[in-house]
C-alpha cells in the first residue's frame, strides 16, 4: 500500500524528489474441492475440553469472547483451533454503492484442536444465518467476532464447512477505513492489514492463507473482476453473475473486488502469461499508454528474482480518491489520478507500478506469518521500485539510500526499528505503513548487499521466492536462509540493523551519517 502525497503524514520519501511528488506507503495450483463428511453427534470428553481450554478456545458455557492469533501488531486478527483451506464467496450489487449488498460466505477449514465454538472476524454486517456441516447453528457477536457455536463439538483434525448469510455494508464504519471503497461508478476493496473482516467472515490474518473462489451478481451495464481467472459468466434478466477462483492460496487482506463501469482489457505477458486490466469504460484510450507496460515489467522483474509466481497479472485503476496503492493478488489497485495528473513524472509513475508488481512475489506468494515481518514485503517493493527507478530518471539507488541513511533515526524514533515496527494507533490512516517499513527496510536490504556481496544477495533473492512460494515466512526464516547462502553467521547484523533503536554504521560507506535532530542541527 502507497500513500498518495495529499495524504503523506511523514517526511518526504528519500526516492522522491520534491515535496509534490512525496507518495509513502503507510501506503496450489487447483481449487481446494475437498468437502466435509457428514459428522454424527458426539460430544467431547472432559480431556478435550480441557485441551481446548489449553489453546485459548472457550468453553461453551462462557459468554460468547473476542479471540485472535496473539499477533504483536493486531492482538485480535485471526482466530485459534482451525485452518482455512477455501473460501466461496458470493456478492448481490444493487447498483447502489451506498446500500449493503446480499452476501454467503462459505468456508471450509480443518479443525486443529477441539472445537465448542468457532470465532470467525466479522464486523459491519447483519448476519441472518450460520450453518455448520448443513445444520443450523447459533451464532452472536463479540467485539469484532462472529462466533459460532454449533450443534454438536467438533474435534481436533476434522473437515468442515461454514456457511454464513449476511450482509456487506460499503458504507465506512465509523471510525474505521478500509474494506469496501465507493468508487465514482461503483466499489473496489482496500482490506490492508485490518478490514477484510469488514467485508466478509474470514480468519483475517495473513498466516493463514486460503483458495478463493468469488462470485458477483449486478446490474446490467455493469462488470464485475475479482482475483484469478474467469470460471464463468451467467446472465439471468437484467443481471449477470461473474465467478472468479484462484489458483494460488491468498490472504485475506489481498482479497480484491471491483464492480463498476469498466472495461476488462486483456493481452498477453511472459510465457503467454494472461494479462487483464479493469478500467473505466471512459478512460479507457487514455490509459492504455500505462496499461501495455506490464510485460516488459514482468519481464524485468523475473530477470531479477525468478518467474512470477500467479496465473495472471493486471492493474484495477479505480475512479477515486483514496490516498494508497495495494497490491491486491493478481491485481493490483490503483487510483486513476496517478496516472492521469500531469504533476507526476513518467519515471515515478512507473516505479510505483514496479511496486506493486514486486508485491507479487514479496508479500502475495512469499506472505508474512505476523504483521511484524511486513518490513519483508515493504523493503523488497521499495528495493524493486528504486532499482527501476534509477536508469529511468530516479536517483541512482545509492543516493536514494544515502539519504534514506541520513533520515533513518528519525524513522526509527518514529515508527520503531524496521523489524519491530510500533504498533499502529487505532484511526489513524497510517496504521503500521510508515516510512520505517519501506526506504528504511530496503535500506536493511542495501546495507545487507554489502555485507555479503552482490552476487550472495542475488541468490538470496531468488531462493526466498523460489522456496518460500505459496507460504508464509518470517523474518527468523529469511535470516537463516541469508546465513545458509552468504556462508557467515549474520545474527549480529540483524539484530542491529532490524531492531536497533539506532542506525548502525553502514558497510563500505564509513562516510554516510545520520541527520543531526532537528534540535540539534546547526543554525
Amino acid at each position: 500500500m502507497l500513500l498518495t502525497p495529499r495524504d503523506q503524514a511523514g517526511p518526504d520519501r528519500a526516492g522522491v524528489t520534491g515535496p509534490s511528488l512525496s507518495r509513502t506507503k503507510p501506503p496450489v495450483s487447483r481449487r481446494d474441492t475437498r468437502r466435509p463428511r457428514n459428522r454424527p453427534a458426539r460430544r467431547l470428553t472432559s480431556a478435550l475440553l480441557a485441551s481446548a481450554v489449553s489453546v485459548c478456545l472457550v468453553a461453551a458455557g462462557a459468554p460468547p469472547a473476542p479471540l485472535g492469533v496473539g499477533d504483536r501488531l493486531f492482538p485480535y486478527l485471526g482466530n485459534p483451533g482451525y485452518d482455512v483451506a477455501s473460501y466461496d464467496l458470493s456478492f448481490t450489487y444493487s447498483g447502489s454503492n451506498s446500500k449493503p449488498l446480499q452476501a454467503v460466505t462459505t468456508i471450509d477449514g480443518r479443525t486443529t484442536a477441539p472445537l465448542d465454538r468457532i470465532n470467525l472476524d466479522f464486523a459491519h454486517g447483519e448476519v441472518e444465518s450460520v450453518e455448520v456441516d448443513g445444520e443450523p447453528a447459533r451464532f452472536a457477536s463479540a467485539g469484532e467476532d462472529l462466533v459460532v457455536t454449533p450443534e454438536d463439538p467438533l474435534p481436533a483434525g476434522e473437515w468442515t464447512r461454514v456457511t454464513v448469510r449476511h450482509t456487506s455494508d460499503p458504507v465506512s464504519a465509523e471510525g474505521r477505513e478500509g474494506g469496501w471503497v465507493r468508487t465514482a461508478d461503483g466499489l473496489a476493496m482496500a482490506n490492508q492489514a485490518d478490514a477484510a473482516h469488514l467485508v466478509f467472515p474470514c480468519n483475517d490474518h495473513p498466516s493463514d492463507k486460503a483458495m478463493f473462489t468469488v462470485r458477483v451478481t449486478a446490474p446490467e451495464g455493469y462488470t464485475a473482476v475479482a482475483n484469478g481467472l474467469p470460471a464463468g459468466v451467467e446472465r439471468a434478466g437484467r443481471t449477470t453473475t461473474w465467478t472468479y477462483r484462484t489458483q494460488h492460496p491468498m490472504a485475506t487482506e489481498l482479497a480484491q473486488v471491483s464492480i463498476g463501469r469498466s472495461t476488462v482489457v486483456r493481452r498477453v505477458g511472459p510465457h503467454g502469461l494472461p494479462l487483464r486490466d479493469v478500467v473505466p469504460t471512459k478512460d479507457r484510450a487514455l490509459l492504455e499508454p500505462w496499461l501495455k507496460k506490464t510485460p516488459e515489467q514482468i519481464t524485468w522483474m523475473e530477470s531479477r528474482v525468478g518467474p512470477y509466481p500467479f496465473e495472471t497479472y493486471g492493474l484495477l485503476m479505480a475512479d477515486v480518491s483514496t490516498g494508497f496503492e495495494l497490491e491486491t493478488q493478481t491485481l493490483s489497485f490503483f487510483e486513476r489520478d496517478l496516472f492521469t495528473e500531469p504533476a507526476y513524472p513518467k519515471w515515478y509513475i512507473e516505479s510505483i507500478m514496479m511496486h506493486e508488481l514486486a508485491h507479487q512475489w514479496f508479500g502475495n506468494s512469499v506472505t508474512p506469518r505476523t504483521w511484524s515481518d511486513v518490513w519483508l514485503n515493504e523493503g523488497h517493493a521499495t528495493w524493486y521500485e528504486a532499482l527501476y527507478a534509477q536508469g529511468r530518471g530516479g536517483r541512482t539507488l545509492d543516493a536514494r539510500m544515502k539519504a534514506a541513511y541520513a533520515a533513518s533515526d528519525r524513522w526509527r524514533a518514529a515508527g520503531g526499528p524496521p523489524g519491530t515496527p510500533k504498533p499502529p494507533v487505532p484511526g489513524q490512516k497510517i496504521g503500521i505503513f510508515r516510512e520505517n517499513v519501506y526506504d528504511g527496510a530496503a535500506l536493511v536490504l542495501y546495507a545487507l548487499r554489502q555485507e555479503i556481496g552482490t552476487r550472495a544477495f542475488d541468490q538470496l533473492e531468488r531462493a526466498w521466492v523460489r522456496d518460500h512460494r505459496d507460504a508464509t515466512a518470517t523474518t527468523a526464516d529469511f535470516q537463516r536462509l541469508a546465513t545458509r547462502i552468504s556462508g557467515r553467521d549474520l545474527a549480529g547484523f540483524f539484530k542491529a540493523w532490524l531492531h536497533g533503536e539506532k542506525t548502525p554504521p553502514m558497510p563500505g560507506h564509513p562516510d554516510w551519517k545520520p541527520a543531526a535532530p532537528a534540535a540539534e542541527a546547526p543554525k
